[in-house]
């Protein structure tokens, strides 16, 4: 495969969010301004007219909404017809592929300025219905048909990985104390407090209803209780799961020359990476995702840099086994290490390879058409030094993001750089 080379160089100007959750009473397009406001207003010289086409990531608001024809809607609403908009379906990575697609426009000198999203409404339905949307993200012929959802896809993974490495459930129930801890200094994120919160939280309620008082010493014991932590799909419980959830996403890309301005703190687009599998059954082994590993080296390739440059990162940890496969897919860790160096807390916000310090969709949320721009606005604020409480030290200057769709048939790898 030739080595992907920019014409021109792509900047992140500025990123926008809404706040994830779940709220009834807004939809897509309420969301979705939020995040563009937000992008205004992190942006110095921010000109509307300037935008030369807009690129929508959005899975299904056909289902969810039963909006389609999204893009055009959305760029009418903030007052950018009549310039191209286009919306681009690749399940959870929906929002992460508009962003490459946009790039690439950039880069071949079609455009100097390109809006992107992404944006996701997906409490509007009962659960069950939900979850029947989501798994026409998997292949209905030989998975759906079998009985799996998306929790039993990634159960099944966990399970491979735990028997191909001897690795211990503990692991799991650090991804997601590390990821809760973050999230709760994130004022975006859906879920606003930690585990420890919830246990404790959980004693007092048994207090005031005169019930015995869980004597839980820790977190691991707390999740490690089913009466805590009820099991949704055998290894992965309630808190390994990420949760149904609204929201949007933006981030304006422009071409390197102009960026300075537009805005005191760009962000360069240094590589990038994509690439594609089949099902779960046409792989060789469940405890890897063969398009990750291939859409990293891309991305590497395209930098020139190795994993060990990496400062910090935000991965599509969409169960928490999916972090822990990422954090080997990417060559953070050897394959098998992942589960150790969780537990090890090497990928904490003071650890030797920070991940997810936004709370990851485990915290923050997964409105899945969002959750790929969604990404790359912590990692701009992380470069930036404008992260507060998330902040890592040290002065990061490379991150990285990484978003899939489906159960791996689709994942993107970005890198970005600070320069100066």
């Amino acid at each position: 495969m030739s080595e992907l080379k920019w014409k021109k160089g792509v900047a992140v100007a500025g990123v926008g969010l809404s706040k994830f959750g779940a709220f009834k009473e807004k939809n897509s397009r309420d969301l979705f301004v939020e995040a563009y406001q937000d992008m205004i207003n992190s942006m110095q010289r921010y000109n509307p007219e300037k935008v030369e086409a807009f690129y929508l990531g959005n899975f299904s608001s056909d289902q969810f909404e039963k909006q389609a024809h999204l893009a055009p809607i959305l760029a009418s609403w903030i007052g950018l017809s009549p310039i191209t908009a286009l919306r681009i379906e690749d399940a959870c990575a929906s929002s992460g592929v508009a962003l490459r697609q946009a790039a690439l426009a950039i880069a071949s000198g079609q455009y100097d300025v390109v809006l992107v999203g992404g944006v996701e409404k997906m409490t509007s339905l009962e659960i069950a219905a939900v979850t029947e949307a989501l798994a026409t993200a998997a292949d209905t012929q030989f998975e759906v048909s079998a009985g799996f959802t998306f929790p039993g896809f990634y159960a099944a993974m966990a399970t491979a990985y735990m028997h191909e490495f001897q690795a211990s459930r503990e692991a799991f129930y650090h991804v997601s104390i590390k990821n809760r801890n973050n999230g709760a200094l994130n004022e975006y994120a859906q879920f606003g407090q930690t585990i420890f919160d919830i246990m404790e939280s959980k004693k007092r309620r048994a207090v005031q209803k005169g019930l015995p008082v869980p004597e839980w010493k820790d977190e691991i014991e707390f999740l490690s209780d089913p009466k805590g932590n009820p099991m949704v799909a055998w290894p992965m419980t309630l808190f390994d799961c990420s949760p149904v959830s609204d929201g949007a996403a933006v981030a304006l890309l422009v071409s390197e020359e102009i960026a300075s301005s537009l805005t005191d703190t760009p962000i360069y687009m240094i590589g990038s990476g994509q690439a594609s599998d089949g099902a779960l059954p046409e792989r060789e082994n469940l405890y890897s995702i063969p398009a990750a590993v291939e859409a990293s080296r891309q991305a590497y390739q395209m930098a020139n840099l190795t994993p060990d440059d990496i400062d910090v990162a935000e991965v599509h940890d969409c169960f928490t086994i999916a972090e822990i496969i990422a954090t080997e897919d990417l060559g953070f860790f050897e394959r098998g290490e992942g589960w150790k160096a969780a537990i090890e807390g090497k990928t904490s916000r003071d650890g030797s390879r920070p991940v997810n310090t936004s709370g990851g969709l485990k915290s923050k949320g997964h409105p899945v058409g969002a959750t790929g721009v969604g990404q790359i606005v912590e990692i701009w604020k992380q470069l930036n030094g404008l992260a507060e409480e998330r902040q890592v030290q040290g002065d990061p200057k490379i991150g990285l993001t990484h978003n899939v769709g489906g159960s791996g048939q689709t994942c993107v790898v970005n890198i970005f750089e600070r320069r100066g």
